[in-house]
């Protein structure tokens, strides 16, 4: 008689800190990025491409998500088995929502508008979501 050993469900990883939306938090967000996934050993491909990825949307927050007092948070959720990494920054500013990557060039003397085609070029997948009651994630994943 063959019987199935039990199955351990798989493990997903997060991480979740809550960071200042200043210039410091939006660095600290990417050095925590790095330090997390390293300690996972996630691939060098998907470490590189998402603490270039969580250093636009950070800077963003503090830019044009910021409120006085209100803080943003970063989530990194990684499932080994699936190989998929999800990147989630939240901030403040429900009602500025990126625009959308497109094939339009932004021009070079624009002070913004390159956040979007970064992180398309670099995710496997990503966009944004609102977060209740007035704020906004941006969420990319990377597949390894």
């Amino acid at each position: 008689m063959s019987t199935a050993s039990p199955q351990l469900p798989a493990s997903v990883r997060t991480f979740a800190q809550q960071l200042s939306s200043t210039h410091r938090g939006a660095r600290l967000a990417r050095l925590l990025t790095y330090e997390q996934l390293r300690a996972r050993q996630t691939s060098p491909d998907v470490t590189d491409r998402a603490e270039q990825i969580v250093a636009e949307p950070a800077a963003n927050s503090v830019l044009h998500g910021r409120i006085q007092g209100r803080d943003f948070r970063l989530t990194l959720t990684h499932a080994p088995v699936a190989g998929v990494l999800r990147i989630a920054v939240t901030d403040a500013r429900g009602d500025r929502l990126p625009s959308p990557a497109t094939d339009t060039a932004t021009p070079p003397h624009s002070e913004s508008g390159r956040g979007p085609p970064i992180v398309a070029a670099l995710a496997d997948r990503w966009g944004t979501e609102p977060y209740p009651p007035g704020g906004k994630t941006l969420w990319a994943e990377c597949v390894s």
